[in-house]
């Protein structure tokens, strides 16, 4: 059976979208790969425009909220901020937790230029995350 994986933030709009998105292109069929909010909201555009600037349509998903996922089995929860990891809820023993605070690109105020480039760094530093968590991980 493929190992599932949840990824966790707080509105599942910008990081965890980016982060699942990844997840999916460097794991292909190896997992299964989810994500949610602790509240749903909705995919930021800029996460959806930042993703398909490095070659990856995340134009297809949708904000989940964690409820939706309430009695399915994890084997992996993965949580990318430090408000999801406070209030991450209880999952069995056997699921492994893990933990990175991104930058929240969607709070960034400032010139077009510099919202970009913060949604570019917080990208570039999931996706190197992501990969890493498939090498040592999924193998």
């Amino acid at each position: 059976m493929k190992p599932r994986i949840l990824v966790l933030c707080t509105a599942n709009k910008c990081r965890s979208q980016i982060t699942e998105g990844y997840l999916r292109h460097f794991a292909g069929d190896r997992a299964e790969i989810y994500s949610a909010g602790l509240v749903a909201s909705e995919v930021h555009p800029r996460a959806i425009s930042t993703m398909a600037e490095d070659g990856i349509d995340i134009s297809g998903h949708s904000s989940n909220g964690l409820d939706q996922y309430r009695g399915m089995d994890f084997d992996f929860v993965l949580t990318v901020c430090d408000m999801s990891r406070e209030q991450c809820p209880w999952f069995p023993s056997d699921t492994v937790h893990l933990h990175e605070d991104f930058p929240d690109p969607s709070i960034v105020t400032g010139t077009e230029e510099e919202i970009q480039a913060a949604f570019a760094a917080s990208r570039d530093r999931i996706r190197e995350y992501c990969r890493n968590f498939v090498a040592e991980r999924l193998g």
